[in-house]
């Protein structure tokens, strides 16, 4: 019986610790306050994950398109500046929640994702190239 217990306080204290952290370098922000992050960021770095045929029917202004399921993932990002912020979006977020956990392993400090990808920043109305 005390192992039992034992054993349960063990169990439950470590699955409360997983899921209390939260990494204090990515921020997930709802779409206006991404549009504002990247206009008062001076030459933003602006990461879109999503295919390069979703990135050809629309995309953040300035975004460069870095291809989370592509095989050159890691290599294509890791030429940003990993000291400067970047901003990251996918379509809906799923994306780019991996890519950001994957952006933060490569040592980038200070990563805004796109709460709702860019699903949401459409429907907000905000600026978007076709180029």
């Amino acid at each position: 019986m005390k192992f039992r217990s034992i054993f349960f306080l063990l169990v439950s204290l470590a699955i409360v610790s997983c899921t209390g952290q939260t990494s204090k370098n990515i921020q997930t922000i709802e779409a206006k306050d991404f549009a504002e992050k990247i206009n008062t960021t001076q030459n933003p770095q602006i990461l879109d994950v999503r295919t390069p045929e979703e990135f050809t029917e629309g995309h953040i202004d300035n975004a460069a398109n870095v291809n989370w399921l592509g095989h050159r993932f890691v290599v294509e990002a890791g030429k940003f500046d990993k000291t400067k912020p970047v901003f990251v979006y996918c379509k809906s977020g799923g994306r780019s929640k991996k890519a950001t956990e994957k952006l933060q392993e490569l040592g980038f400090k200070n990563i805004y994702e796109l709460e709702g990808g860019f699903m949401k920043w459409s429907a907000e109305g905000l600026n978007k190239s076709t180029d």
